[in-house]
């Protein structure tokens, strides 16, 4: 299967646990696949802690055969970096939508 291109509108642990189903994994499965703890990815999957590093982010989706920017709030993430470097932006923005 290659790389999903679409977006995911679900919180980041339901993604997860979402695709984690359609790839027929276990927490177990996805922990030696990324390095990470099962039971982080547990915590991870039930909203237990907070969306992880890119880094992180880009290893699940690595691992669960999506880019990154299949998660919402990855997609947010990079967003509110572009516009922390665009004042002007972000004053026009705010301008339009919340006035």
């Amino acid at each position: 299967m290659g790389k999903r291109t679409r977006f995911s509108s679900e919180p980041f642990g339901t993604a997860i646990e979402r695709l984690m189903t359609e790839a027929g994994t276990t927490y177990r499965g996805l922990a030696s696949l990324t390095g990470l703890s099962a039971g982080y990815l547990n915590h991870l999957v039930h909203g237990n802690r907070p969306v992880p590093s890119n880094e992180v982010v880009h290893k699940l989706a690595a691992a669960l055969d999506v880019e990154a920017e299949h998660f919402r709030e990855y997609r947010l993430r990079v967003i509110t970096e572009k516009l922390e470097a665009m004042p002007d932006m972000v004053d026009r923005l705010y301008k339009r939508y919340v006035s």
